[in-house]
């Protein structure tokens, strides 16, 4: 039995994969601005992309963004990311400050969910994987790769070393160079997803290029994918309505 994961009523892992929303912005009040904008999206979760705020690294000033933000988006899951410069991110940081802002934002109690980039380091991210549990909070550890697609055995090592270190959600961004990169994305997919169902995973292939992977999760094994509203965070990402249109259509064919 495929095992989920649930934040606030939402199942990760089952069903149509849920839509993420990203709010890339670099002041407080075109934050807060973009939240209520996606009150009114469908999406099911929430991302702050927090390396975008011009004040990420005053944490009160975190804190208050993070309390607003929870007010507006009610009940929808809302997930922390400090994306690094290294993997695609706006700004350089410390692995220990890294790790420090994540767990204080997950004792805040605004968060529902983290993101641990797993090339932080296996000590750090575990540190941040216990501490985040024992405030409550779920984690998403990720890899990130702008440069190129690696080999089907390399994907497949890095969920499985994400899934050893206690990550309640796996996570694999790739650029595909052609398409047969994106082929070998979606079959790492369906490979771990089938002999691991007991976590959920989500992948996707960047760019136009890789476009099919972000619609096609319920097919492979995906269980999340990355849609729009506004400002995109990553390349490929497309309008949060559109996409949810496309999944419904897949559902009901499946």
């Amino acid at each position: 039995m495929s095992h989920t994961v649930e934040v606030r009523g939402v199942r990760i892992g089952e069903g149509i994969p849920k839509i993420i929303v990203p709010i890339v912005a670099e002041t407080g009040e075109e934050i807060l601005r973009d939240a209520r904008n996606l009150r009114e999206s469908g999406c099911d979760l929430v991302e702050w992309r927090a390396d975008w705020f011009d004040n990420v690294f005053s944490f009160d000033r975190v804190r208050e963004i993070l309390e607003e933000l929870r007010g507006i988006l009610g009940d929808r899951p809302l997930l922390f990311t400090f994306r690094t410069k290294k993997e695609g991110g706006e700004k350089e940081i410390d692995p220990e400050a890294y790790a420090e802002l994540n767990i204080r934002a997950a004792e805040t109690g605004s968060v529902d969910l983290i993101d641990a980039e797993l090339f932080t380091g296996d000590e750090i991210v575990s540190r941040m994987i216990t501490e985040a549990h024992a405030a409550g909070v779920k984690v998403i550890t990720s890899s990130h790769d702008f440069q190129h697609t690696p080999e089907k055995q390399e994907i497949l090592a890095r969920l499985l070393k994400m899934k050893t270190l206690g990550a309640d959600i796996l996570k694999v961004a790739v650029m595909p160079e052609s398409r047969r990169d994106v082929i070998t994305l979606l079959d790492a997919t369906e490979s771990f997803s089938s002999e691991n169902p007991d976590v959920p995973i989500i992948t996707m292939s960047m760019s136009g290029c890789g476009l099919v992977s972000r619609l096609s999760g319920e097919s492979f094994g995906s269980a999340a994918t990355f849609g729009a509203v506004g400002k995109t965070s990553a390349p490929g990402q497309i309008d949060a309505e559109t996409l949810g249109n496309i999944l419904e259509v897949i559902h009901k064919n499946s």
